[in-house]
């Protein structure tokens, strides 16, 4: 069944165009090329796309949202990237999940690690497959903040980025399945569908979930009788001007229709081949692009094309890769505009490879140099998150709580901690994760508006099927900030844990302070030296940062062009110069259909 489909949206793509020119290429299918690639053809430019992965869309491991954990783990799409969270790998080596290769086809982690096994890092996995990440994550949709959009419009002097402008992309992709018709704050039309939990698991009152959740509003200062009502009704996705600074229980959204079915960019893609419109849309899967081509006989180099390798699994974070292994080369042209949309990893890479990006890196690797562009692949951020992690004497029967809340020692007004707690695992990546127990109880936190973007991603080599050196550099700005907003937080989900009573109680607090819940040592001392040591992350975003003419760091202007060349553009996660809300996902493909607005807008103006 999944070979039938992959033939069949191939043969389509073929039949669609079959020359090796088109009007623009997009390289990357995730949450930034997808949708573009469709606006764009259906707009009536011929466009390739180009994807490294394959396609999953009749895989139920991918199609059944429930099934998250097993898509990440999956090595059908999996790219594993080690990445690093310091400077000094001493330090790294301390976070429990630090992973090493046995030599033996299997890994260690833990902090023992046998002789002679190999130091990999902190897995960062990403998804090499149509649809991108969105096809393997948790499917969690939230908004940027406000001022996540309004800083472009500050930034750049461009009035269209300003927040309340920002809502109608939202709109234009949304298929909203939780609303009662009509809601002018939502669409309905568009090719993302976006659901809820169901919350009625809050009706059984007195159970132990239920006071907990009960212990959750009170800190909020909500009523436990309006809880039911909250989290049925309160619009997690809200355009209330006064969102970002309202303290609240709500239903998680998921990018998800009602049968529990995943929803992606990679089925707006796949509509849009299937047209009988025949939109000039050519898909080419299992592609990886190399570099892209530049026309350099005028005073501005322009993009005119990519080079491409044809094959699975040669890059060389799959783990499915052989070494040695290569793919035919060849060359494809855009006559318009070539787009990279590879992630906040990959972006930069093929950038610095095309010769675009620090001048003494690019000079390091033997690169020739196209235009020295400092900021690509420095200023990378991401949310930092954590967790408070238990074991209970009996289930907790509940399903997730989740809430958007300030801390008493944000910085600012605005609410800062994104979390969801219940009866489940999360405690970052590792190969096989996660690490369940039988009545497990965890609460999992979300920093809003980390302060420090100190990451960076840089060549290891010209190798175009190596990988990149990641770095985060947790907490290397502004670091104390960070690290006590997240133990205020975590202080706070333990206090409603203790309000659940018997039979759950006595818990077992399994971290950050191992022992009996309310017994053991449990400082904020204490607490703080676990967060920086162990928090961990998966939401990296601005290596390509979108900025002002004046800072020598600014990678992109407000459209999305590649500053001191022409015909290129970056559309992916890697553009926003801060971390857009709790998750980026849903942020990224509305930055995405407005970059479709841009471009086409551009093209017409031509």
């Amino acid at each position: 069944m999944r070979l039938l489909s992959v033939l069949a949206v191939a043969k389509t793509a073929s039949l669609a165009r079959a020359a090796t020119t088109y009007d623009y290429i997009v390289v990357g299918s995730g949450p930034g090329g997808s949708p573009l690639a469709s606006n764009l053809a259906r707009a009536g430019y011929s466009t390739l796309l180009i994807e490294a992965g394959g396609d999953e869309a009749d895989n139920p491991t991918y199609r059944q949202m429930g099934n998250f954990i097993e898509a990440c783990n999956d090595e059908a799409s999996r790219w594993d990237f080690w990445v690093k969270h310091n400077d000094d790998e001493k330090v790294d080596a301390l976070y429990k999940h630090t992973t090493w290769d046995t030599g033996d086809g299997t890994f260690y982690v833990g902090l023992d690690p046998p002789p002679g096994a190999k130091y990999l890092g902190i897995q960062y996995p990403r998804a090499a497959v149509l649809g991108g990440c969105a096809m393997h994550n948790a499917g969690v949709s939230s908004l940027a903040q406000d001022d996540d959009w309004n800083i472009v419009a500050n930034l750049t002097g461009d009035l269209s980025w300003e927040a309340p402008k920002m809502r109608k992309y939202l709109k234009a992709i949304e298929k909203n399945e939780y609303r009662p018709a009509g809601d002018p704050d939502h669409g309905y039309n568009g090719w993302l569908s976006i659901i809820t939990d169901d919350p009625s698991w809050a009706k059984a009152t007195n159970t132990t979930g239920v006071r907990i959740l009960n212990k959750f509003a009170e800190f909020l200062g909500q009523k436990a009788s309006d809880e039911v009502t909250l989290l049925s009704q309160n619009d997690i996705l809200s355009a209330s001007p006064d969102k970002d600074y309202t303290s609240s229980l709500y239903n998680m959204a998921l990018h998800a229709n009602s049968k529990g079915e995943r929803s992606t960019p990679g089925d707006y893609v796949r509509a849009t081949l299937s047209d009988p419109a025949k939109y000039p849309l050519t898909l080419k899967l299992r592609t990886l692009v190399t570099k892209v081509l530049f026309n350099e006989s005028s005073t501005t180099p322009r993009a005119i094309g990519v080079e491409i390798m044809e094959g699975a699994s040669l890059y060389k974070a799959d783990p499915k890769y052989i070494p040695g292994t290569k793919g035919p080369v060849s060359q494809v042209f855009a006559s318009k505009e070539v787009i990279i949309s590879g992630g906040t990893f990959n972006t930069p890479q093929i950038l610095k490879l095309s010769g675009v990006g620090p001048k003494a890196e690019l000079e390091k690797f033997g690169i020739k140099v196209v235009k020295d562009l400092p900021g690509v692949g420095e200023r990378m951020g991401d949310n930092y998150e954590a967790s408070i992690r238990g074991v209970t004497t009996e289930p907790i029967p509940a399903g997730l709580t989740t809430s958007i809340f300030r801390t008493p020692n944000a910085p600012t007004k605005k609410r800062n901690i994104y979390a969801w707690c219940g009866p489940f695992s999360f405690e970052g990546f590792w190969p096989g994760f996660p690490d369940n127990r039988p009545n497990q109880w965890e609460c999992a936190l979300v920093q809003i508006g980390p302060k420090s973007q100190a990451g960076t991603v840089r060549l290891r080599s010209a190798d175009p099927q190596d990988t990149p050196d990641i770095n985060f550099r947790f907490f290397k700005e502004h670091g104390d900030q960070d690290i006590s907003e997240l133990v205020a937080a975590t202080n706070i989900m333990r206090e409603t844990w203790k309000a659940a009573g018997a039979p759950a109680l006595p818990i077992q607090e399994l971290h950050p302070c191992p022992g009996e819940l309310g017994k053991a040592p449990c400082t904020d001392a204490m607490q703080k030296e676990y967060t920086q040591l162990q928090a961990y992350s998966h939401h990296a975003t601005s290596s390509c940062a979108i900025g002002a003419d004046s800072d020598p760091l600014a990678v992109l202007d407000s459209k999305f062009r590649v500053r001191g060349v022409s015909g290129l553009r970056v559309v992916d996660a890697s553009a926003f110069p801060v971390v857009p809300g709790a998750f980026p996902v849903v942020p990224t493909m509305m930055l995405s259909q407005k970059a479709s607005e841009v471009i086409i807008a551009d093209a017409k103006g031509a």
